[in-house]
């Protein structure tokens, strides 16, 4: 939590300040109201120290009093509102930052759900706790201690009163942490898990129905559902059981000193028993101050297990380091685009063995290459390694020489335009979608637009993908709407907006990753040529599983257990290539292949 409130900004430690000032104000007017009391009573127990005109005085000033200590209370709350709504600001945009920063290796390490959880419950449950520390994390303590020496001396008998309830406090606020912060520990992974069932069945809906599997997914997000409700249910009962303790405290309290007030005066240890009255009315009142502050802090503790639990798992979003760094001066760019694989070795994280061994290859720019191989050869894997969404763990891979590890990661993205296979849109319009890739920048109201960015540049990415056909037919055109993650879109329409996006980029390097297997054979035929137009000049590289998708690839390199078993052109590799060749010949006749 201490870490995570060095993310408070210079404005709002100043507000904190203000916010602490008008703290001790209040307090100091609080106290004073005791004092009016006394007073009063004592006027009344003994009418020849004063007049009603008085008790009209002093009751006036206490309700002035009042109606100030309700205004800076008011003007605290306020502050914190602020405050801890800013910092909740901070801590998301930091999160959200350090996400998007993240490699492919940190997102496998932490769960989509758990990153939603975390930027949503967790940030939620540190802006309470932050709100009550500064409403109450000064003014409590401060209260206690000012409270406590006025009555300190009035007597020894009463102040034992008060320290035994304010002790009897202590020991069930710390009973009560032990035992719900393990429970709130346990909240927040199953809020995780939750969240993960519930993922897995919206978005895998039409598998769920293709399988009759309604009653499996029901039974383990029940199963998920009904542990979040036993612990939710046992923090909530203890929390529940708190609050009648509370209330029994301080009727005890007002009574034991009522008692022994009484006592006091009845065995005669007063030495002023009108004047006695008096003082004990404004010990009540303190002593109601300094068991109310407890009880303020009580509150604080009760949400610091929760927040607790919250800050430790931000802090491991916010406090882990990325695998992959940009280095801290990139090398120059020597507009050279040759791609050279020298000895690569690469394995997955926390795997036993690797998925690529001693990958030498050459791809010159302006030539098109494919990869082509078995499932789980590694072709994907090298094209990982290429785009840098994993570091090799020995050899190299550079770009016209330099090494991409010395390539900062925003250039080395415009370098080269990725398309995987799983197709991946937004919600928003086809314009802004294809507009994604292009450089952005800020309009007179401070918010991103994409820059230089035509509508005929649009409309020509898209024939050049083939989607300009569906995407005229649509309402708007290439401002219709696009419902979230593309639903009310095909795969092949999604993969064919994902292929546009990238070629109005213009790279010097395209990617398609298996980006043609959602096409089918006519429409893969277009794409290519089109695409053959529109990459003139630019390095091509294709994985994919089809011979007729790659066979006119200027290199074809045959992947197999995670080497480079073969490479050559179509021709050369049916000649030289076993593996090639069954591969094609288990797709194409003989007569098609020639």
């Amino acid at each position: 939590m201490l870490k995570l409130f060095t993310l408070f900004t210079k404005k709002e430690w100043l507000l904190i300040v203000v916010a602490i000032a008008f703290t001790v104000l209040g307090v100091w007017i609080e106290l004073e109201i005791p004092g009016y009391l006394r007073e009063i009573t004592n006027i009344v127990t003994m009418p020849e120290t004063g007049s009603m005109d008085d008790i009209w005085r002093l009751g006036g000033m206490m309700l002035l009093l009042s109606f100030g200590s309700m205004a800076v209370i008011m003007i605290v709350a306020w502050i914190g509102a602020v405050v801890s709504s800013g910092h909740s600001l901070n801590i998301r945009n930091k999160i959200y930052k350090k996400i998007n920063d993240f490699s492919t290796a940190e997102m496998n390490e932490f769960s989509v759900p758990s990153l939603i959880t975390r930027t949503t419950n967790d940030v939620t449950a540190v802006n309470m706790f932050s709100l009550l520390a500064i409403m109450l994390l000064f003014r409590s303590p401060i209260l206690a201690v000012w409270a406590i020496r006025r009555i300190v001396y009035v007597s020894p008998e009463l102040s034992t009163v008060t320290a035994v309830t304010v002790g009897l406090m202590i020991v069930v606020v710390l009973f009560i942490t032990i035992l719900v912060v393990p429970r709130f520990i346990r909240i927040q992974k199953l809020t995780d898990k939750l969240n993960q069932d519930a993922r897995e069945n919206l978005s895998g809906i039409r598998v769920v129905h293709a399988y009759n599997a309604q009653e499996f997914e029901q039974d383990k997000f029940e199963k998920t559902n009904r542990a979040l409700a036993r612990d939710n249910l046992l923090v909530n009962r203890v929390m529940m059981i708190f609050m009648p303790f509370i209330t029994l405290l301080f009727t005890g309290l007002t009574i034991g000193l009522y008692w022994v007030g009484s006592w006091l005066l009845s065995s005669g240890q007063v030495d002023n028993p009108p004047g006695f009255l008096g003082d004990l009315m404004a010990f009540v009142q303190y002593s109601s101050m300094i068991v109310g502050s407890f009880m303020m802090l009580t509150m604080l503790f009760v949400y610091l297990p929760s927040a607790i639990v919250s800050g430790r798992r931000i802090n491991e979003i916010l406090s882990k380091k990325n695998t992959i760094k940009d280095p801290k001066k990139g090398s120059n760019d020597n507009g050279n685009r040759d791609i050279c694989f020298k000895g690569v070795n690469f394995g997955y994280p926390d795997a036993e063995e690797n998925v690529l061994t001693d990958i030498s290859l050459e791809i010159p720019h302006g030539k098109t290459v494919a990869f082509i191989g078995g499932t789980g050869s590694g072709k994907t894997s090298i094209i990982k390694v290429l785009t840098r969404l994993f570091d090799v763990k020995s050899g190299e891979v550079t770009i016209g020489n330099r090494c991409i590890k010395n390539i900062k990661q925003d250039e080395l993205n415009s370098i080269i335009g990725y398309v995987p296979q799983t197709a991946t849109v937004f919600s928003g319009t086809v314009k802004s979608n294809i507009a994604f890739g292009k450089v952005l920048k800020r309009n007179g109201e401070g918010e991103l637009i994409s820059h230089d960015v035509t509508d005929e540049e649009v409309v020509e990415a898209l024939k050049t993908a083939e989607a300009w056909e569906f995407v005229k037919k649509l309402e708007g055109g290439i401002e219709s709407e696009i419902a979230q993650a593309g639903k009310n879109l095909s795969g092949g329409q999604k993969q064919r907006l994902s292929i546009a996006r990238t070629v109005v980029r213009k790279p010097d390097i395209f990617i398609f990753d298996d980006t043609f297997s959602a096409l089918d054979y006519a429409t893969d035929r277009k794409v290519r040529k089109n695409l053959k137009d529109r990459t003139a000049g630019s390095t091509v590289i294709i994985v994919a599983q089809r011979i007729g998708t790659i066979k006119e690839a200027d290199i074809i390199y045959v992947v197999d257990k995670g080497t480079i078993a073969a490479s050559g052109t179509h021709a050369e590799l049916m000649k030289t290539s076993e593996i090639y060749k069954e591969i094609a010949l288990s797709q194409l006749s003989k007569e098609e292949l020639a």
